[in-house]
């Protein structure tokens, strides 16, 4: 893979550049912090493919100056982290994250916290987790804390991330903490999560708030072939991991027969989930290419899927794979935005694309390079389509722990050794960094 030679074309005045992490893949000190799901995950053997832990990880409580110079020396406008609902609940848990803050705050980097990214409290899990309706409530409590603490100096919220995978990898197949494996029986995760976003945005609201989003991961679903059970499976597909978490917020309503699924008073509980946004945060990765069920279990990305889902997950053949085995199709995002533009029309917010990396080795990363200066110039596309498109996150400033792939997997712009837990920037910190001089 190489880069384009010609200059990635300038984005609009005020577009804001950045990179995202997360409070449980970077920060450690687990022994300063409540205990989490993925505390809970990682101790059983099997669940993680490396036998690792988040234990320590990049170990960023006790290292955060040095990363966030990191940040500055890369000159992003935003950082957006996550804030760890765990060591909130600790006796002095938001003391660092005020810290953190305020080191942004001096370095010129506008912080960006999100507020659940699937670290759940261990205690909260035991009581029902987010398959209880009164975690919906909790979690718009701890939001309240967090923002009057923090709101002073941040501007720019975001409320969960991607509650697609947190319930498809974590309730459905197991494959994520809490490691339940309820298949269709997780919907109320879903619908839970939903409804503690839209409170959320009701606490944040209610602080002050002015900016506040969501970061729902999406990608265009193409159908193996035009057969009728390949197109019906990939409609499938798209309905329960596009559609199921993007129209009860952009619409008000689930797609046509999903809400009868769903707990509680849900006509109610939609007017909640679909507070109005002031962006809408994008994950983007990789189409995905489905096609009817083959009859047994398909081993696809790191993930298992069972014979018993009404689809199967291919292979999208002629294109590079990052060394996690996704498929690299830039133009993927270009497609993804404007059929949501087209789909959703004046209801789609302006859109910021609050995650989007690869998995390589190496630090002389040309493949992380050029994917990422192919995903870049097709955002640049979306918005010459007419998509409003305010922002641009990486994902990752550093190496991390990968979730269930342990420290097997390195999505950094930022090298990490995890036996001294050095920095060292790679050739996609320089090149991202040159990016961003040039757009000034």
């Amino acid at each position: 893979m190489a880069t384009q030679e010609h200059p990635i074309p300038r984005f609009p005045a005020g577009f804001q550049w950045g990179v995202s992490t997360s409070a449980h893949q970077i920060e450690g000190a687990a022994d300063e912090r409540e205990r989490s799901v993925w505390d809970t995950f990682t101790a059983e053997p099997g669940r993680v493919k490396d036998g690792s832990t988040a234990a320590v990880a990049c170990d960023h409580y006790h290292r955060y100056r040095e990363d966030v110079s990191l940040l500055a020396g890369l000159g992003v406008d935003a950082y957006r982290f996550s804030v760890s609902w765990p060591r909130a609940r600790s006796e002095g848990g938001l003391d660092f994250y005020d810290r953190l803050v305020d080191e942004l705050v001096g370095a010129g980097v506008r912080p960006v916290p999100t507020l659940f990214h699937w670290d759940l409290p261990e205690s909260l899990q035991e009581e029902g987790g987010w398959l209880n309706r009164d975690t919906a409530s909790r979690f718009a409590g701890y939001v309240s804390l967090v923002a009057d603490r923090l709101g002073d100096r941040v501007r720019k919220w975001i409320t969960l991330n991607e509650p697609a995978e947190h319930t498809l990898f974590g309730h459905a197949l197991g494959a994520h903490a809490p490691g339940k494996q309820l298949m269709f029986d997780a919907l109320p995760a879903a619908h839970h999560q939903l409804l503690g976003h839209g409170l959320a945005v009701q606490a944040l609201r209610a602080a002050g708030a002015t900016d506040i989003g969501i970061a729902n991961s999406h990608g265009p679903t193409w159908p193996a072939s035009q057969e009728q059970p390949d197109v019906e499976a990939a409609d499938f597909y798209d309905l329960l991991l596009n559609r199921l978490f993007a129209e009860p917020l952009l619409l008000g309503e689930y797609p046509s027969g999903l809400g009868d699924l769903m707990p509680g008073d849900v006509a109610a509980d939609l007017k909640v989930i679909s507070e109005p946004l002031d962006f809408y945060g994008v994950n983007y990765y990789a189409p995905t290419r489905v096609g009817a069920p083959q009859g047994e279990d398909i081993e696809f990305g790191g993930l298992t899927i069972p014979a018993e889902l009404p689809f199967s997950v291919q292979e999208i053949e002629g294109v590079p794979v990052t060394d996690f085995g996704w498929p690299v199709v830039p133009e993927g995002l270009t497609e993804l935005l404007t059929g949501m533009r087209e789909r959703y029309g004046d209801r789609l917010p302006p859109v910021v694309i609050t995650e989007n990396g690869c998995s390589y080795e190496g630090m002389d990363d040309q493949n992380r390079i050029a994917y990422l200066d192919g995903h870049v110039r097709a955002l640049h596309k979306a918005v010459e389509a007419g998509v409003d498109v305010r922002g641009y996150f990486v994902w990752s400033l550093m190496d991390n722990f990968e979730w269930a792939e342990g420290y097997a997997r390195r999505f950094g712009l930022v090298h990490v050794d995890f036996e001294t837990l050095a920095r060292t920037p790679k050739a996609s910190y320089a090149w991202y960094r040159e990016l961003l001089r040039a757009q000034r």
